[in-house]
């Protein structure tokens, strides 16, 4: 993930080569000191932009592990999936942001109505289960997926440019942008503000705490437990293709994409507490942050300051930043 989408890695390189050159004149403190925050503030834009990566991928895992329990390990794969059902639309529908968007939401929808069929062979028959069969089934799922973009798409590797309106950079000063980057941080809080008022705004949401509260009690109000626990599944499918589908350009699109975000997504579900969107999306803007500068920081050692921040975030807050869940 850290070197499809954002630079971190040029981002690195840049900073080792200013640190390098001996063969320049000797800078004043005063512009080191301006470079140095010129970098910081471009791998902490960056990390806002990898943070809302990670909670586009998380948001779906949030309803289904958070909310029902379940250990979705394929969820990964159903992400990969709508990144290809997304290239295959863009065939069709061609280049621009509207047709980009419209192709995302189709991949969404396919994908959603995948995790119908997933529920009602799979996820139903090992929802009562011990969660170590649960684990096993969505691993098998997993593997499924893989194979299916195997056969239908190939192994080849392919790649999709943002559309027109969103590519290129933006200018702040001498601070510069990437036009994509800022679109995925807009579509990130989208997606953060549309869950958080159907949750806690809408009479459906209200219905979702209780079945994540108490699913016994749920159904002795009267309530249709089966059918709300498909719903919630059939969301959290849908945004799993529609991530697929946002963070699509910039990527090598490939049958090993479904492991990019998972591991990110499950380690900011568990940090940010179990059900909770607004602990999901802190702790992406957490993880992606600290990836970020850990590039930046420490460039020899990718990935380890993340798991650093994980243990110390659990041993502090065992029950996640915000443990009561979707209540």
């Amino acid at each position: 993930m850290r070197n499809r989408i954002f630079g971190l890695a040029a981002c690195a390189r840049v900073a080792r080569a200013h640190a390098g050159e001996k063969a320049k004149p000797r800078l004043l403190d005063g512009e080191v000191q301006y470079q140095m925050s010129m970098q910081l503030t471009f791998a902490l834009v960056n990390g806002l932009t990898v943070g809302m990566s990670i909670f586009l991928v998380a948001a779906g895992l949030t309803l289904v592990f958070g909310i029902l329990r379940i250990l979705n390990f394929a969820h990964g794969g159903f992400f990969m999936i709508g990144a290809y059902l997304t290239f295959s639309f863009l065939q069709v529908l061609g280049d621009g942001l509207a047709q980009f968007l419209l192709a995302s939401l189709a991949a969404g929808v396919v994908v959603a109505g995948i995790g119908i069929v997933t529920d009602r062979i799979v996820l139903r028959r090992l929802k009562d289960l011990d969660e170590e069969y649960m684990l096993i089934g969505t691993f098998g799922l997993l593997m499924v997926c893989v194979g299916a973009v195997k056969l239908i798409w190939g192994l080849d590797y392919h790649s999709v440019s943002p559309p027109s309106e969103v590519s290129g950079i933006l200018r702040f000063g001498n601070l510069i942008v990437s036009k994509y980057s800022l679109f995925i941080v807009a579509m990130g809080l989208v997606v953060f503000f549309a869950l958080e008022f159907a949750i806690h705004r809408l009479w459906i949401g209200k219905i979702v705490q209780s079945l994540a509260n108490d699913g016994w009690m749920t159904g002795l109000l009267g309530l249709n437990v089966p059918l709300l626990f498909t719903g919630v599944v059939i969301v959290a499918f849908a945004l799993a293709g529609l991530a697929g589908g946002l963070l699509l350009p910039n990527q090598s699109l490939s049958p090993e994409l479904g492991h990019a975000y998972t591991l990110n997504a499950f380690i900011a579900v568990i940090i940010g507490g179990l059900g909770n969107i607004r602990g999901a999306l802190f702790a992406s803007l957490i993880l992606g942050i600290t990836e970020s500068m850990s590039s930046f920081i420490i460039p020899g050692m990718p990935g380890l300051a993340i798991y650093v921040v994980m243990i110390v975030l659990l041993f502090a807050r065992p029950n996640g930043l915000f443990h009561r869940g979707v209540s």
